[in-house]
């Protein structure tokens, strides 16, 4: 699937793209000769289509879809949430008044205009009224039935990924199954964040009972949606309502037999070399459940591009990036003595990386440290980074399970898991490219006694903090820091006392296990789609 991700052209067939504001559900005239009825009574037409969802969940940026004066929105990635909101990151650049809506995030301090917030929810709802299209018009098509299946449960997962990256951020939004017309834009109404995740939960179901399993995709279709996925997406969207807003009790023995249910399948194993993970030759291995598909080209900024602007924005200035994004102090203490996934998640002053030389200037950095993972060879052109974005992991799975045992009282279980991940960290070579001019993988040559198994007697609150652990050095800079932080109960306490009060006067009023605060909504959208903004905005 990698060289075929961009789907750029169906962006301008598809009649329900939905942006920002009223526009947003505009019927659009078809300005091609594929007309939506005509999406599914062809396979290569509907193929196409649930590509341009797929295309959607790619962008870091571009104009609002559908809005007819091209407004354009703003950068946003992941890491500015998952790890720059959280102690294992700084926002770096060129300066401390570089990108200034990243601090805003940082502190807590977020105008509803903050532009990575407002590209997040514009393009959230840009792919749910995407796979909408999918979704509500395959089941009247004439293509082959297994493949209408097929096509089905990945829009449905799609969805569902969508509304998790909004429930996640905003709370509860509004919840589309259809396309929405113009009369009926201003009437839409937010959701309860437990009816939001029981609407996720909903199509996560769906899409696995019509996925295949990995293998049973053609190699040309590596990194579509699979059972695995929705099952992992399900166990994960399980998992965080457990330790936030809880509304639908839920259980920790749903996690635990959600994640046996994908181990016991055979479909995944963890890639035997750590330091392989994020490299090319890592893309959709065995160890991958999910992740966006990235490839290179010429193209620039915009979603026309098949590649990624994250990889600029956080290498090092001194080669071709912009540098955000540095990994703390705290992080890299945080690794045990001689972990090998220190030097693969981190880079210090003089490192090599990938065979080139990475001095850090330490007036265009603010930790003197550089996210590893994200490193690679600098692009044709540098908006184009075709390195794929991990999303979803059988680490995590085996961490996920890990952490379900404790809670039901199956230590050993829970410490067998864990050790499964700690073993394979150890035997990790250096990452790749470690000599001037070389992409070799050279050998760690780890000390014996490095990462020792858990001990088989650990129960209790140490073995939670033991898993907690292993989840900050095994996905550090993979931004999943944020959300693990909220729902274990520690995200206040590591934030200094004025930004502590900033995000507490944001928490969702909604019952929560812990205190859950949210982003503001774009006040565009508040305002035109009438809806109640998040505290304290």
């Amino acid at each position: 699937m990698k060289p075929t991700r961009a789907a750029a052209l169906l962006g301008l067939l598809i009649s329900t793209a939905l942006a920002s504001g009223c526009q947003d559900f505009l019927d659009k005239e078809p300005l091609g000769t594929t007309t939506q009825d005509k999406l599914f009574r062809d396979p290569t037409n509907a193929v196409q289509a649930i590509n341009a969802v797929y295309d959607v969940a790619a962008w870091d940026q571009g104009p609002k879809w559908g809005d007819p004066t091209g407004q354009y929105v703003a950068q946003t990635f992941e890491w500015m949430f998952g790890d720059l909101m959280t102690d294992d990151s700084e926002k770096g650049g060129s300066s401390p008044s570089d990108f200034l809506s990243l601090i805003e995030l940082k502190t807590w301090n977020i105008p509803p205009s903050n532009p990575p917030v407002t590209t997040l929810w514009v393009h959230s709802f840009t792919g749910i009224a995407r796979a909408n299209t999918v979704i509500n018009n395959i089941d009247a098509g004439t293509i082959d039935a297994g493949l209408k299946a097929r096509l089905k449960g990945e829009a449905l997962f799609l969805r569902a990924y969508f509304y998790f990256n909004l429930v996640k951020g905003f709370g509860g939004v509004p919840l589309f199954e259809k396309t929405v017309t113009p009369a009926e834009a201003p009437n839409a109404t937010r959701a309860t964040i437990a009816q939001t995740y029981a609407f996720i939960e909903k199509d996560l179901k769906a899409a696995a009972a019509l996925l295949p399993e990995k293998s049973g995709y053609a190699a040309a279709d590596n990194g579509r949606a699979t059972k695995g996925a929705a099952t992992g997406y399900l166990a994960r969207v399980i998992l965080y309502q457990l330790g936030t807003v809880n509304g639908n009790n839920h259980t920790w023995q749903e996690v635990y037999d959600l994640t046996s249910t994908i181990i016991s399948s055979g479909q995944y194993s963890l890639l035997p070399n750590y330091a392989a993970i994020h490299q090319e030759i890592g893309e959709n291995s065995s160890e991958s459940l999910f992740e966006i598909q990235f490839a290179t080209s010429n193209d620039g900024y915009g979603p026309i591009s098949v590649g990624t602007t994250s990889n600029i924005f956080q290498n090092n200035r001194r080669t071709f990036g912009y540098g955000f994004n540095n990994p703390t102090q705290s992080l890299v203490d945080e690794f045990e003595p001689n972990d090998p996934r220190r030097e693969v998640t981190i880079i210090k002053n003089n490192d090599i990386v990938l065979g080139i030389l990475q001095p850090i200037d330490l007036t265009q950095n603010a930790t003197g440290y550089f996210n590893r993972k994200a490193a690679i060879i600098a692009p044709n052109a540098p908006e184009s980074g075709p390195q794929n974005i991990r999303k979803l992991r059988y680490a995590d799975i085996l961490l996920m399970k890990a952490e379900a045992a404790a809670q039901l009282n199956k230590p050993a279980e829970a410490v067998a898991l864990v050790n499964q991940v700690r073993q394979r960290a150890r035997n990790s070579t250096r990452p790749p490219g470690t000599t001037l001019g070389s992409l070799a993988y050279e050998p760690a040559n780890t000390p014996a006694g490095t990462l020792p198994d858990l001990s088989a007697s650990l129960s209790g609150q140490a073995l939670l903090n033991a898993i907690w652990h292993e989840r900050r050095v095994e996905f550090g800079e993979e931004s999943l820091r944020l959300w693990d932080l909220i729902r274990t109960g520690r995200y206040m306490g590591i934030l200094p006392p004025e930004v502590r009060a900033r995000a507490l006067s944001h928490v969702a009023t909604e019952p929560s296990v812990n205190p859950t605060p949210l982003l503001p909504i774009s006040l565009n959208d508040a305002q035109t789609w009438k809806l109640a903004q998040n505290p304290g905005y």
